[in-house]
């Protein structure tokens, strides 16, 4: 279905508990952030949430929408057979729902799912030797880190188990040619997780591009520093850094266009 050229966003405040709506606003914040921050891919990637309560309800981006055109109602309410729970005029990304479903049926703690296909997270994806531990951003993801190889656009139902069994319990999972993935217990943490992903795919592009290609050329970072780096991170931020960094973002956005909240 392509969506008209005019969006019409159906009102959907009024249909919802205020707990979801409040996960909606900070979701469609999530998607406008990505687009700022130049990590989207037209409208190609995904940000998923769990809806709050017993059932197993997500929250996902309507196909066909850019993600600075996403707003708090125009995100899609679906279950894990990706159906509509919630009426709504625009479908959902196949491969997104593939994706997404994979990973909020396995991880209860994974209440935000968040994939891009950012122009220096797949350069570095499409590497053998993948992440390496030449930044302080990089050691608090290093810690934490799965990889899966690619298996074509993420269309068919039996690659779910390597998905989640290539994620485990990290929060942090490059998808080799592909892109990158983060979960978190909330949108915040998935989206500063994310922040952190790029910012250290980003430096190591930089770095190889800058005669690191030979990788004698570039610093390693020793492995007992790497081991803590979970630890480190933890400590710097006194175990908030989403909680810090999250409603500063808000305000940005706010400055610049408060129509995410609608």
């Amino acid at each position: 279905m392509t969506a008209p050229e005019k969006l019409v966003i159906p009102e959907v405040r009024s249909k919802v508990s205020p707990e979801e709506w409040q996960l909606r606003v900070d979701l469609a914040a999530a998607y406008r952030l990505v687009a700022m921050f130049g990590w989207s891919d037209l409208v190609f990637t995904h940000i998923s949430a769990r809806v709050p309560g017993p059932e197993h309800h997500f929250l996902i981006n309507p196909y066909g929408f850019l993600f600075d055109e996403i707003t708090a109602s125009s995100l899609v309410k679906v279950d894990l057979e990706g159906r509509q729970v919630l009426e709504s005029p625009y479908p959902i990304n196949p491969a997104g729902f593939v994706i997404h479903s994979a990973v909020h049926a396995a991880r209860e703690d994974a209440k935000c799912v968040l994939h891009v296909h950012s122009a220096n997270g797949v350069a570095v994806s499409a590497r053998k030797e993948g992440l390496l531990p030449i930044s302080q951003q990089s050691i608090f993801v290093m810690s934490n880190l799965g990889y899966h190889d690619y298996e074509g656009v993420a269309l068919l139902e039996d690659e779910k188990p390597r998905l989640v069994r290539d994620l485990g319990r990290n929060s942090y999972l490059m998808l080799k040619n592909h892109g990158l993935l983060t979960v978190g217990s909330s949108v915040a943490e998935a989206w500063v997780a994310m922040y952190i992903f790029e910012s250290a795919c980003n430096i190591q592009v930089r770095a190889m591009g800058a005669g690191g290609a030979n990788l004698d050329n570039l610093l390693m970072i020793p492995q007992d520093i790497l081991d803590g780096g979970m630890r480190q991170l933890q400590e710097a931020t006194r175990g908030q850094g989403a909680a810090f960094v999250w409603p500063a973002m808000l305000r940005k956005l706010d400055r610049v266009d408060p129509s995410y909240r609608t």
